[in-house]
């Protein structure tokens, strides 16, 4: 197999949608997160946090739950086992197709 190869099996075109690849992130430095906390990182609507959120959950690399905290619902988002392996193998894809540019 190839560097080439290699590079392309683990990209991933779910993820790498920029917002998607930084929620993906965020997730990745935790064990869950509060939806808002992400939203705020990113800095864009509950709308549009939403339909990516969306996206990565039909695809089994998200999973939410709600919980009730200060008599609030909350909503808590975590990478699942498969999501985090997902980002992680295109991170690694991306590190190997920069890295073969470089060459």
């Amino acid at each position: 197999m190839t560097r080439s190869t290699t590079a392309i099996d683990g990209f991933d075109a779910v993820i790498h949608a920029p917002q998607r690849l930084r929620i993906c992130a965020l997730l990745d430095a935790v064990t869950q997160i509060e939806f808002s906390l992400v939203q705020e990182q990113l800095g864009v609507s509950a709308s549009v946090l939403s339909k990516h959120v969306s996206v990565l959950m039909d695809a089994g690399y998200v999973e939410q739950h709600k919980a009730v905290r200060d008599t609030r619902q909350r909503v808590w988002l975590k990478l699942t086992a498969a999501g985090r392996t997902a980002y992680r193998g295109h991170v690694a894809a991306l590190h190997a197709i920069v890295d073969q540019a470089q060459e």
